[in-house]
């Protein structure tokens, strides 16, 4: 008996815009604020209140579809989905139905070694987000303060056939939503929060058997998202295997995610959009988006992070890796950029920001570009090393300094004695005088033994500590061999 499993992964994904009002009303978004104390009479849903759409959530909105292909409408309006829930103090949410504000887009995930994946883009749609239940022993509190909060939620065909699929989507989707600069998208804050649906198409004997579909909520994290696949699949194969249950219509159901036990639970049966009792929204007059409002917000768009990403392979010629690291966030990446088009040499520039750069910047808590170092004082210290003035550690040593002056690299090196030593004749000296005072070294680096690079080694190190570190170890080298082969 033959049988083979298929996972089928879509993927809904809430990102929170990072507008600086709610989304039909004036009050402030603030993370962790006092507990009910950003409300008002549109938010809490009292009566006579009216709402007014936030006109910049409209234009993130649009702008996210744009970069995700998406068709943008030019007509949308604004739906009611009535459900009772406690911290939905109107009983519906305002959202969009079937017209969502993009549709029929893709996004492209990478799959490593210049592969990527398209993963189709079913629709984006506005709405806003509830507020946040607290539970504590027998009893549960509401924070309204979320409620209102401009969401966009966004929605995958069911095209990935992997948990690391579904991850790096994810991972995808938050660089460009930094990138585009409408969401903080921090998932430790609730910005971002992944819902997959997740079936098996399993092949047995021939016949196609599909299992029914399970929508795994509310998950922030991007560990979470993947396990919480794998294991569902993997429960969903082994459920198959004892009862043959397969799909039906109606049968869906949302599980929650046990971070402790790394399994997913069950929740509820699922809900079908008639059960929601959605009709148009009366308060709000639809969304007519001109050309030339679209051609407005087209202009903000940027250059997108896997697009960055593969210039900076092919162009620059850096590792997959390192281009990574360096997209991860807008500004990093344009820094790197910046001082490469100054005239350094992108593989130095790269190990500058990701190795010392980057390290620095997450203990201040700030990006790179904002340590003070100018992208063409940058390179200017990149030019240096690749011309012999100053070797690795002295470089790095001047960048912890440029982030206090503003004097050019080389005032700096030769105000604190960093400038290399590459004067032959005076280098010689140095190395004879080092060979004289270690007769033993010497003798052990002209055997050819185990001790001879090792030996070599220690007279390197000799030398470089006569000169305080300013001797140009290339000099060195050839100098030390020199001698000993004589």
């Amino acid at each position: 008996m033959s049988i083979d499993k298929k996972i089928i992964v879509g993927l809904e994904i809430h990102v929170q815009l990072a507008t600086k009002t709610k989304m039909f009303c004036g009050c402030e978004l603030v993370f962790a604020g006092e507990p009910n104390s950003r409300v008002c009479p549109v938010c809490l849903g009292l009566p006579g209140s009216l709402p007014v759409m936030n006109r910049q959530a409209v234009e993130f909105s649009i702008l996210t579809s744009t970069a995700l292909n998406c068709k943008v409408a030019e007509f949308t309006k604004w739906d009611r989905k009535s459900y009772y829930y406690p911290d939905l103090p109107k009983n519906y949410q305002i959202s969009q139905y079937d017209l969502p504000i993009g549709s029929n887009g893709y996004i492209e995930i990478p799959l490593g070694k210049g592969q990527s994946k398209k993963i189709r883009i079913r629709r984006a749609h506005l709405e806003e987000d509830a507020g946040k239940n607290i539970h504590s022993g027998s009893f549960s509190q509401v924070d309204l303060n979320r409620a209102g909060t401009p969401l966009l939620e966004i929605v995958t065909e069911p095209d990935m056939n992997t948990a690391e699929e579904v991850k790096l989507l994810a991972i995808e989707l938050q660089r460009i939503v930094r990138f585009l600069g409408v969401s903080e998208a921090d998932m430790q804050k609730g910005h971002m929060r992944f819902e997959p649906n997740v079936n098996l198409h399993i092949t047995k004997d021939g016949q196609v058997f599909k299992t029914p579909i399970s929508e795994v909520k509310n998950l922030n994290s991007f560990k979470a998202l993947e396990k919480s696949v794998a294991y569902e699949a993997q429960r969903q194969f082994d459920d198959f295997n004892e009862t043959g249950k397969c799909m039906q219509s109606g049968n869906k159901k949302t599980f929650g995610w046990d971070d402790v036990r790394e399994a997913t639970v069950l929740q509820r049966e699922k809900e079908e959009a008639h059960d929601y009792r959605y009709f148009p929204d009366p308060d709000l007059v639809p969304v007519v988006v001109d050309e030339k409002w679209l051609g407005e917000i087209k202009t903000r768009l940027c250059e997108l992070p896997l697009n960055m990403e593969a210039r900076f392979v092919s162009d620059y010629g850096l590792s997959e890796y390192d281009a990574s690291v360096l997209t991860a966030d807008r500004e990093t990446a344009e820094y790197f950029d910046s001082a490469v088009k100054a005239g350094g040499e992108p593989k130095r520039i790269c190990n500058l920001v990701t190795q010392t750069g980057l390290k620095i910047a997450n203990e201040k808590g700030c990006s790179v570009a904002q340590l003070g170092i100018e992208p063409n004082r940058l390179a200017e210290l990149v030019k240096m090393i690749d011309a012999g003035q100053i070797g690795a550690t002295a470089a790095v040593t001047l960048f912890t300094e440029m982030m206090q002056s503003k004097d050019l690299p080389l005032q700096i090196a030769e105000r604190l004695n960093l400038i290399q030593k590459s004067d032959a004749g005076e280098l010689e000296k140095i190395v004879d005088e080092v060979l004289a005072a270690n007769a033993q070294a010497v003798a052990d680096a002209k055997s050819d033994g185990k001790k001879s690079k090792k030996s070599v080694g220690f007279l390197m190190g000799q030398v470089m500590q006569k000169t305080k570190g300013t001797a140009n170890p290339q000099v060195v080298s050839k100098i030390l061999e020199a001698k000993l082969k004589a």
